[in-house]
C-alpha cells in the first residue's frame, strides 16, 4: 500500500517593506519576473515624481531672468540637467553665451516667461525684483497660471513678502530662493539654497533647485528665504574682515602666510571663507566671484532689519561701515575679498 506523500510546507512570499514620505509603511508584493533587484523601490520613486508632474509643473521649461555672474551659470546648468531654458538679460552677450550651451534666447521678459513653467530671475536688487515681475510687461502678467517663480536674488524680507503676495494674487506660485556659495558654486551646482514659501511648491520646484544647488532647505513661509541669506551675508562679511585682519598681521611678521593658512584652515579658525578667499588676499587677485557693491547691499539689509527687529548687531555694524567705505572709494566692483584693502590702508601697509 502506498503512504500518502507528506504535503510540502509552502514558504510565505517575501514582501520587502519600503519607507515612504511621511513615515507611512508602503507595502509592496514580490517583485515581477526579470525584474532587476530594486525595481520596486525604483518604481515607488517613479510614482512619486510623477505625482509631482501632475500638480501642473512639468518642470520642463524654465526662464532665466537675469543672466549675470550667477544666473548665467545656473542657467546653463539646468540646460545640462534636461531643462529647455529660455534666458534673458539686458546683454546681449550673455543670452548669447547660455544659446552657445544649448539654451535658448528671449527679445523681451514677456517672450522668456510666456511658455514657462518655472520662472527664475537672478537680479542684483529689491527694485531690479520688482522691475522684472511687476507691470504689463512683467512676469507676473505674462507668465502662465500656475508656474512657479522662484526668485534667487537676494532682497529685503519684507519685499519679498510683499511680491510673493502679489505673486499669489497673479495666479503664480513664489518661492524666494536665494543662494551662497558664489561664482564658482554656480559653475559647479554646488550652491546652498535656503528657500521661503509653500512646502508643496519647494517640493515641486526639486527638479530644478538640484539642478544648480547641492545644500537646499525649506526654511519656512515667504519671505523667510530672504532672512536666511541675510544672516548668511553677515557671517561671510565678518569673516572676510577678521580673515584680512589676520593676514596682514601674519605678513607684518614675516610668516611664511601658504603655511600659516594651511595649518589655520586645519583647526578650529578653518573655513570656507578662508579656503575660497585666502589665497586670493595673499595674491590681491580680487577679481570678482562676488562683488562688494552687491554686499555693500546685502549689509545694508541686516543692518536695517535688526535694527526692526530689536537685535543688536555690533560687529556686522562696523563691517557694514568698512565695507561701505570700500565701496566708496571705488572698488564696489571688486569681489569681496577686496575688503582687505581696507585693513590694509588703515595699517599704512600697501
Amino acid at each position: 500500500m502506498d503512504r500518502p506523500q507528506p504535503r510540502t510546507r509552502l514558504r510565505r512570499l517575501h514582501r520587502p517593506r519600503i519607507q515612504g514620505t511621511g513615515g507611512n509603511r508602503l507595502q509592496l508584493g514580490h517583485p515581477p519576473a526579470r525584474q532587476p533587484l530594486g525595481f520596486d523601490k525604483l518604481n515607488h520613486r517613479n510614482q512619486q515624481h510623477q505625482q509631482t508632474f501632475s500638480k501642473g509643473t512639468t518642470m520642463s521649461n524654465v526662464a532665466v531672468i537675469g543672466l549675470g555672474i550667477m544666473g548665467l551659470p545656473m542657467a546653463i546648468n539646468l540646460v545640462k540637467a534636461g531643462h529647455t531654458v529660455t534666458g534673458f538679460n539686458r546683454s546681449q552677450d550673455k543670452i548669447d553665451k547660455l544659446v552657445s550651451e544649448g539654451g535658448r534666447g528671449a527679445t523681451s521678459i514677456a517672450d522668456a516667461v510666456k511658455d514657462a513653467d518655472v520662472v527664475i530671475t537672478m537680479v542684483p536688487d529689491s527694485p531690479d525684483v520688482e522691475g522684472v515681475v511687476s507691470g504689463p510687461d512683467g512676469v507676473f502678467a505674462n507668465a502662465k497660471k500656475g508656474a512657479l517663480w522662484i526668485d534667487a536674488s537676494s532682497i529685503r524680507p519684507d519685499v519679498a513678502k510683499r511680491l510673493a503676495d502679489d505673486a499669489k494674487e497673479a495666479g503664480i506660485r513664489p518661492l524666494d530662493a536665494p543662494v551662497s556659495g558664489g561664482e564658482q558654486g554656480a559653475i559647479n551646482a554646488v550652491l546652498s539654497i535656503m528657500v521661503g514659501g509653500e512646502a508643496a511648491d519647494f517640493e515641486a520646484a526639486q527638479p530644478v533647485l538640484t539642478a544648480v544647488g547641492k545644500t537646499i532647505v525649506h526654511v519656512g513661509p515667504s519671505g523667510s528665504g530672504q532672512t536666511v541669506k541675510a544672516a548668511n551675508q553677515l557671517i561671510v562679511a565678518v569673516n572676510i574682515q577678521v580673515l584680512g585682519e589676520a593676514i596682514a598681521f601674519l605678513e607684518a611678521y614675516g610668516v611664511d602666510t601658504d603655511a600659516a593658512l594651511k595649518v589655520l584652515g586645519g583647526g578650529l579658525a578653518g573655513s570656507k571663507v578662508l579656503d575660497q578667499k585666502g589665497q586670493k588676499m595673499l595674491d590681491r587677485n580680487f577679481d570678482p566671484g562676488f562683488r562688494l557693491a552687491l554686499h555693500h547691499k546685502d549689509l545694508g539689509i541686516v543692518t536695517s532689519a535688526a535694527r526692526e527687529a530689536n537685535v543688536a548687531v555690533p560687529l556686522g555694524a562696523v563691517v557694514a561701515q568698512l565695507v561701505a567705505a570700500t565701496v566708496n572709494q571705488g572698488d564696489g566692483g571688486l569681489d569681496h575679498s577686496g575688503l582687505f584693502k581696507q585693513v590694509l590702508q588703515l595699517s599704512g601697509r600697501k
